[in-house]
């Protein structure tokens, strides 16, 4: 267990600000960086480790949200379709993380991040705002949901997906958030932007947004299982919620190739980490 420290103090508010900040910009939460430090430099059991990543995500996904907010970069009426879609899965996957060991748990989480990390390498995106053929936009309504979305910079985002699969993939999003402890963005956001064609900006908003109501059925059930480490989440939570500020900011500054890119390569370091912890 960790012993908390002034220069521990430090190092996990640095954690939570790396977090949040790197966690907003590609739209994951951030556990993607906080799992890792947990599970391997402070050595939190797997169940520890899943429930307080996640009880920090929601501090982390609520600040980045507010920060979306006032950019105007959430699709509210998918956002809150697919975070209600998680919330069965959340509470499933809180349930089976109580049977993970290091090693599956290691495996799993390791293996899936890599191979998302190279789908997404493999499969460039373009950075353009529409979706093409929305010109017939009366006809693909029967079919798709067709959403318009226009920031606070004035720029219209439009595109169309199937809205029943978005809402099924969302359930599995909410078991693996709830199971693994990264929060489902490291699913939901190439699911967004490669299956359904989100304009890369509004997939990451949409994303932190659906964190902020999906985490808080994961966060709580993990609680109730007393898998949560108090102390280092509010500390690394802190940092989270400063560092989400500035993700936002950089994120609306950035090309959708360079948030794909910067997502690519976190989850391909982290992911590479886990698998290398079993050989060495």
């Amino acid at each position: 267990m960790i012993d908390i420290t002034w220069l521990t103090v430090v190092e996990l508010l640095a954690v939570g600000a790396g977090a949040g900040f790197y966690g907003t910009l590609v739209g994951l939460g951030g556990g993607f960086i906080i799992l890792p430090v947990l599970l391997l430099v402070y050595h939190f059991t797997p169940q520890q480790t899943v429930g307080t990543s996640l009880t920090i995500v929601f501090f982390n996904a609520v600040s980045g949200t507010l920060a979306y907010v006032r950019q105007k970069r959430i699709d509210y009426r998918s956002g809150v379709r697919f975070a209600i879609a998680t919330l069965p899965g959340s509470v499933l996957g809180a349930y089976i993380a109580n049977y993970l060991s290091f090693k599956v748990f290691s495996v799993v989480l390791g293996a899936l991040l890599f191979g998302i990390a190279v789908f997404i390498l493999l499969r460039p995106k373009r950075d353009d705002g529409n979706s093409p053929g929305l010109s017939c936009a009366p006809l693909l309504s029967r079919v798709y949901a067709v959403r318009t979305v226009t920031d606070n910079k004035g720029k219209i985002f439009r595109y169309a997906y199937k809205e029943w699969l978005g809402i099924l993939v969302s359930f599995f999003v909410g078991f693996i958030s709830s199971m693994m402890g990264i929060a489902g963005g490291v699913v939901q956001v190439p699911t967004m932007v490669y299956l359904f064609n989100f304009p890369t900006h509004i997939a990451t908003a949409t994303s932190t947004f659906i964190l902020s109501l999906s985490t808080v059925t994961g966060s709580a059930f993990h609680q109730i299982l007393g898998h949560v480490v108090y102390a280092p989440a509010l500390i690394i939570g802190a940092g989270a919620i400063i560092g989400a500020q500035g993700g936002a900011r950089v994120a609306q500054r950035l090309q959708g190739k360079w948030i794909v890119r910067s997502l690519a390569v976190a989850l391909l370091f982290v992911g590479g980490r886990l698998l290398w912890v079993l050989t060495s």
